[in-house]
Protein backbone atom coordinates (compact mmCIF):
# COMPACT_ATOMS: atom_id res chain seq x y z
CA UNK A 1 0.00 0.00 0.00
CA UNK A 2 2.99 2.21 0.43
CA UNK A 3 3.67 2.34 -3.24
CA UNK A 4 0.45 2.73 -4.28
CA UNK A 5 0.01 6.00 -1.81
CA UNK A 6 3.67 7.29 -2.22
CA UNK A 7 4.03 7.18 1.68
CA UNK A 8 3.46 4.65 4.41
CA UNK A 9 -0.37 4.44 5.30
CA UNK A 10 -1.27 6.89 8.29
CA UNK A 11 -4.01 4.93 9.80
CA UNK A 12 -5.92 1.89 9.66
CA UNK A 13 -7.87 0.68 6.55
CA UNK A 14 -9.55 -1.99 4.72
CA UNK A 15 -9.25 -2.63 0.91
CA UNK A 16 -12.82 -2.18 -0.73
CA UNK A 17 -12.72 -2.06 -4.23
CA UNK A 18 -10.24 -4.33 -6.35
CA UNK A 19 -9.44 -4.52 -9.58
CA UNK A 20 -10.71 -7.83 -10.90
CA UNK A 21 -7.19 -9.10 -11.33
CA UNK A 22 -6.85 -7.93 -7.28
CA UNK A 23 -5.28 -5.43 -7.56
CA UNK A 24 -6.78 -2.42 -4.53
CA UNK A 25 -8.58 0.23 -5.97
CA UNK A 26 -10.07 2.09 -3.14
CA UNK A 27 -9.27 1.71 0.41
CA UNK A 28 -11.97 2.59 3.21
CA UNK A 29 -9.91 4.73 6.19
CA UNK A 30 -10.76 4.59 9.83
CA UNK A 31 -11.95 8.12 11.02
CA UNK A 32 -9.23 8.01 12.98
CA UNK A 33 -4.93 7.86 12.33
CA UNK A 34 -3.53 5.68 14.71
CA UNK A 35 -2.54 9.13 17.13
CA UNK A 36 -6.09 10.33 17.15
CA UNK A 37 -6.02 12.73 14.81
CA UNK A 38 -9.36 12.96 12.64
CA UNK A 39 -8.99 11.47 9.42
CA UNK A 40 -12.27 13.38 7.24
CA UNK A 41 -11.14 10.87 3.57
CA UNK A 42 -13.14 7.80 4.60
CA UNK A 43 -12.44 6.49 0.70
CA UNK A 44 -9.23 6.79 -1.16
CA UNK A 45 -8.55 6.30 -4.42
CA UNK A 46 -5.35 4.03 -4.89
CA UNK A 47 -5.51 2.87 -8.38
CA UNK A 48 -2.74 5.33 -10.27
CA UNK A 49 -4.85 4.53 -13.47
CA UNK A 50 -8.04 5.98 -12.05
CA UNK A 51 -5.94 8.81 -9.85
CA UNK A 52 -4.18 9.85 -13.59
CA UNK A 53 -7.15 9.88 -15.20
CA UNK A 54 -9.05 11.72 -12.97
CA UNK A 55 -6.35 14.39 -12.39
CA UNK A 56 -6.47 14.69 -16.30
CA UNK A 57 -10.46 15.38 -15.69
CA UNK A 58 -9.62 18.13 -13.22
CA UNK A 59 -6.84 19.57 -15.09
CA UNK A 60 -9.40 20.58 -17.67
CA UNK A 61 -11.64 22.12 -15.66
CA UNK A 62 -13.74 18.93 -13.76
CA UNK A 63 -14.28 20.45 -10.84
CA UNK A 64 -16.05 23.34 -11.92
CA UNK A 65 -17.63 21.45 -14.38
CA UNK A 66 -19.33 19.04 -11.88
CA UNK A 67 -20.48 21.69 -9.90
CA UNK A 68 -22.26 23.21 -12.91
CA UNK A 69 -23.57 20.13 -13.55
CA UNK A 70 -24.54 18.36 -10.14
CA UNK A 71 -27.48 19.19 -8.20
CA UNK A 72 -26.61 20.80 -5.54
CA UNK A 73 -29.06 20.02 -2.85
CA UNK A 74 -28.35 16.32 -4.18
CA UNK A 75 -24.17 17.16 -3.45
CA UNK A 76 -24.87 18.28 0.02
CA UNK A 77 -26.95 15.61 0.76
CA UNK A 78 -24.47 13.45 0.02
CA UNK A 79 -21.80 15.32 1.91
CA UNK A 80 -23.91 14.48 5.12
CA UNK A 81 -24.83 10.79 4.11
CA UNK A 82 -20.60 10.03 4.14
CA UNK A 83 -19.83 12.17 6.99
CA UNK A 84 -22.56 10.24 8.75
CA UNK A 85 -21.64 7.09 7.93
CA UNK A 86 -17.93 8.06 8.88
CA UNK A 87 -19.15 9.80 12.31
CA UNK A 88 -20.84 6.12 12.70
CA UNK A 89 -17.38 4.54 12.65
CA UNK A 90 -16.11 6.72 15.45
CA UNK A 91 -15.07 5.11 18.53
CA UNK A 92 -17.68 5.04 21.28
CA UNK A 93 -15.46 6.58 23.74
CA UNK A 94 -13.53 8.68 21.55
CA UNK A 95 -13.68 11.96 23.07
CA UNK A 96 -11.03 14.04 21.02
CA UNK A 97 -11.31 15.73 18.09
CA UNK A 98 -13.74 14.70 15.55
CA UNK A 99 -13.79 14.58 11.43
CA UNK A 100 -15.62 16.94 9.72
CA UNK A 101 -16.67 17.91 6.63
CA UNK A 102 -18.29 15.55 4.37
CA UNK A 103 -16.33 14.15 0.54
CA UNK A 104 -12.32 14.55 1.60
CA UNK A 105 -13.63 16.69 4.46
CA UNK A 106 -15.55 19.43 2.30
CA UNK A 107 -18.30 20.74 3.88
CA UNK A 108 -19.80 22.19 0.15
CA UNK A 109 -19.99 21.69 -3.38
CA UNK A 110 -17.17 19.59 -4.97
CA UNK A 111 -13.19 19.79 -4.36
CA UNK A 112 -12.13 16.74 -4.65
CA UNK A 113 -13.03 14.61 -7.80
CA UNK A 114 -10.64 11.53 -6.71
CA UNK A 115 -12.51 10.91 -3.18
CA UNK A 116 -16.03 11.46 -4.86
CA UNK A 117 -15.21 8.63 -7.19
CA UNK A 118 -13.83 6.56 -4.53
CA UNK A 119 -16.80 6.48 -2.15
CA UNK A 120 -19.20 5.93 -5.45
CA UNK A 121 -17.00 2.68 -6.49
CA UNK A 122 -17.19 2.11 -2.75
CA UNK A 123 -21.11 1.94 -2.50
CA UNK A 124 -21.82 5.44 -1.73
CA UNK A 125 -24.83 7.33 -3.10
CA UNK A 126 -22.99 10.59 -4.35
CA UNK A 127 -24.01 12.19 -7.74
CA UNK A 128 -20.80 13.75 -8.12
CA UNK A 129 -18.78 10.27 -7.86
CA UNK A 130 -21.46 8.87 -10.30
CA UNK A 131 -20.73 11.88 -12.67
CA UNK A 132 -16.63 11.06 -12.43
CA UNK A 133 -17.61 7.77 -13.28
CA UNK A 134 -19.31 8.18 -16.33
CA UNK A 135 -16.47 10.52 -17.75
CA UNK A 136 -13.34 8.05 -16.76
CA UNK A 137 -15.67 4.70 -17.97
CA UNK A 138 -15.39 2.69 -14.52
CA UNK A 139 -18.08 1.18 -12.96
CA UNK A 140 -17.99 -1.35 -9.61
CA UNK A 141 -19.69 -4.71 -9.51
CA UNK A 142 -20.97 -5.09 -6.11
CA UNK A 143 -22.00 -8.69 -6.45
CA UNK A 144 -19.23 -10.40 -4.08
CA UNK A 145 -17.77 -9.23 -0.77
CA UNK A 146 -15.40 -6.46 -2.62
CA UNK A 147 -16.40 -4.50 -4.98
CA UNK A 148 -14.54 -5.07 -8.45
CA UNK A 149 -14.07 -2.17 -10.96
CA UNK A 150 -15.30 -2.92 -14.54
CA UNK A 151 -13.54 -0.50 -17.20
CA UNK A 152 -15.79 0.27 -19.53
CA UNK A 153 -12.85 2.05 -21.47
CA UNK A 154 -14.78 6.00 -21.75
CA UNK A 155 -11.17 7.08 -20.13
Amino acid sequence: MARLLGRPPAGAFTVVVRRVGGAPVVIQNAPLLEDGTPMPTRFWLVDAALREAVSRLESVGGVRQAEAECDPGEVAAAHARYGAERDANLPADHTGPRPSGGVGGTRQGVKCLHAHLAWTLAGGDDPVGRWVAERVGVEADRSGPVAVVVDRGHG
